[in-house]
């Protein structure tokens, strides 16, 4: 039986691949962040640590990975945090320091295949050229870096895999599903603009069948957009009206450049505040009136993750937020 260590276990995708990769019959380590979510959270097969990892010393982490085959990074900080400024240190120092030094720790230790839990911004950063991204906005810029720094640690003899993440859908014991924020940007109200694009999606058991399918069958330095189905911003926000019971809701499209003022004044309220954003609000504005759209074909086939009722998903998870 190989065994797998999950950073993050007790997180929402952490916790989703550990039930996986039991499932398919491998062995689970972790270590999380204190507090558990719930009592009983994980079987008692897991070997569950409750610690930061990054104030282990390095014979901490090795004798953790002792005879690990695969290394789950399901950890760090993603754009939804405000940092203080400049946030490019921050991502920086969340992200990209403790992969690289995981990574280099996992290969010293004889781990063999290393996943690493990324963004699909990273993947429309390469895509979508004309906006500059990586120029501009600290996280996507970090995450490239991130994935970069992880290949290399790899080379010679561990497998480095990424998977670029959309929006992601499920429940789990003892945490409020993220997409709360999003309720509440409807909850009440009569009229709910919103822009012209859509997004990908995926449900967290998907990540997790994705988790299995890049140990299993991912190739090194090999970067992985997953989506399972995509969706427009209007239709996503008349889910949220729909699930709040609110029938006299409008959801009105409307164009980028009545919108963007809002979010460019947002941006400089949080410069005078000290903080700034991992992707600047007025850059998120023009991300949204896009359609950050991936093809499932692209992955499902060589990973192996299954289709999935992704509108029963993401009503259950709303509800769960109602």
């Amino acid at each position: 039986m190989s065994k797998v260590f999950v950073l993050g276990g007790t997180g929402f995708l952490g916790y989703y691949a550990t039930k996986e990769l039991l499932k398919r019959g491998y062995s689970v380590s972790t270590v999380a962040l204190p507090p558990l979510p719930a009592e009983d959270l994980l079987p008692k097969e897991v070997e569950c640590r409750l610690g930061d990892i990054t104030a282990m010393s390095d014979d901490e982490v090795l004798a953790l990975l002792e005879g690990c085959y695969a290394f789950v990074y399901a950890a760090g900080a993603d754009e939804r945090v405000v940092p203080d400024a400049p946030a490019l240190k921050f991502f920086y120092e969340a992200n990209v320091l403790p992969t690289q030094r995981l990574a280099r720790l996992a290969k010293q230790a004889g781990v063999r295949k290393f996943v690493l839990f990324g963004s699909y911004f990273a993947y429309f950063t390469e895509v979508w050229t004309d906006l500059n991204l990586k120029a501009k906005n600290a996280y996507p810029r970090t995450r490239l870096l991130q994935e970069e720094v992880a290949y290399m640690e790899g080379e010679g003899s561990m497998d480095v895999m990424v998977l670029r993440l959309p929006y992601i859908f499920g429940l789990m014991p003892g945490r409020t599903p993220l997409w709360s924020m999003f309720v509440e940007q409807v909850r009440g109200k009569s009229f709910v603009p919103v822009l012209s694009g859509g997004t990908a999606m995926v449900t967290a058991q998907q990540v997790a069948e994705a988790t299995v399918g890049a140990i299993e069958y991912g190739t090194h330095r090999s970067s992985y957009a997953i989506s399972g189905m995509n969706m427009k911003f209007k239709d996503f926000y008349q889910m949220i009206a729909d699930v709040l019971g609110q029938t006299e809701t409008q959801i009105a499209v409307l164009p980028l450049e009545q919108i963007k003022p809002a979010m460019e004044q947002a941006d400089s309220h949080s410069t005078a505040l000290g903080k700034e954003h991992g992707i600047h609000l007025d850059n998120i504005a023009v991300i949204q009136d896009r359609d950050a759209y991936l093809n499932p074909e692209d992955t499902m086939p060589i990973l192996k993750f299954k289709e999935a009722d992704i509108p029963a998903v993401i009503r259950e998870t709303l509800e769960a937020c109602v």
